[in-house]
């Protein structure tokens, strides 16, 4: 794995160390902020390979950091930590464009787990498993897709994705009729190599199809490839 710049958001300097031993041994290279107006300046002046999010901090909390980071179509990928247990800071987190979260406390194993998924991600997509670089933009009747810009419109009107549920359907779309198992999604857009995280494809496609399908029980877009997964419609 070559040296990633990470930027580390959290106002428990003990957690800040153990965290930093550990991706040192990735060879990422730190920084560190302990309050959230620091943690956003450093990140909107700065070039990161993967920013690590605590919701709860001085100043400013995570939520509204991700929030304005994704404003400013800075799309560098964002893992929250949080002490919260409650499912709606999770869908919040993921909502207002976070790729991923850990509820405190976790696992240092879990943790570097989940750091290296999202940088193996971002290599995936920079070199398509197909070997083949996407097109530009598709376009399915009244639903367009931009690649490059990470745009979705639905007549002519933006649909505003979670960088997730993004990945999701310009992967299916790419790739119409082609069923990926739930596995086979986790691997190429979570980039997760181990089970038991098959919900959480299940809960990005209703939350994707609740926003693409004109018709959440009848999908057009999104089909159910019964027994296998999911595959976009190769008919549109």
């Amino acid at each position: 794995m070559s040296s990633k710049r990470v930027l580390i958001i959290e106002d428990d300097p003990n957690l800040i160390d153990l965290l930093e031993i550990h991706l040192n041994d990735l060879e990422c290279e730190l920084d560190r902020a302990m309050d959230g107006e620091t943690g956003l300046r450093k990140a909107l002046g700065g070039r990161f390979d993967l920013i690590v999010l605590d919701v709860m901090l001085p100043q400013m909390d995570g939520l509204e950091i991700c929030r304005r980071l994704r404003a400013k179509e800075i799309r560098t990928p964002i893992l929250m930590l949080t002490a919260r247990s409650e499912e709606i800071d999770k869908v919040l987190g993921l909502e207002m464009g976070a790729d991923d979260y850990l509820t405190k406390p976790f696992s240092v194993r879990e943790f570097i787990a989940r750091v290296k998924a999202i940088f193996r991600r971002m290599e995936l997509w920079q070199k398509p498993p197909d070997h083949a670089a996407p097109p530009a933009a598709l376009k399915f009747g009244n639903l367009s897709i931009d690649i490059d810009k990470r745009k979705v419109t639905i007549n002519d009107k933006r649909v505003e994705l979670s960088p997730k549920e993004f990945d999701l359907l310009s992967l299916l779309a790419s790739n119409p009729g082609k069923s990926y198992d739930r596995s086979r999604l986790l691997d190429l857009v979570w980039g997760y190599e181990f089970e038991g995280y098959e919900h959480t494809v299940n809960s990005h496609i209703n939350r994707l199809r609740g926003k693409i399908e004109p018709d959440i029980a009848k999908p057009t877009y999104i089909l159910t490839t019964w027994g296998v997964g999911y595959r976009f419609n190769e008919e549109l």
